[in-house]
């Protein structure tokens, strides 16, 4: 179950974690937040020091193109 184990009560119940779906929901979230983790550390986007939402939205893509750079590249290494 992907539901916390502690001894606090959850927020989400067994009526939404029952479901399979719900786990492959937070799957894919985490997979999603890695990336951003990845941009926020490695792609210079936690502080950003472009104004302009243009010029951010730029520094955004070209930060997502490195990714998938990276990703490609350790993707065929690990394919060898």
């Amino acid at each position: 179950m992907v539901q916390h184990a502690t001894n606090r009560a959850s927020a989400i119940d067994g009526r939404t974690t029952r479901h399979p779906g719900y786990t492959v929901s937070q799957q894919k979230r985490k997979r999603v937040e890695e990336i951003f983790e990845w941009l926020k550390t490695v792609g210079v986007l936690r502080k950003v020091k472009l104004r302009g939402v243009q010029r951010v939205g730029w520094l955004f893509t070209f930060a997502a193109a490195v990714y998938n750079l990276v990703r490609m590249r350790n993707l065929v290494e690990a394919a060898t």
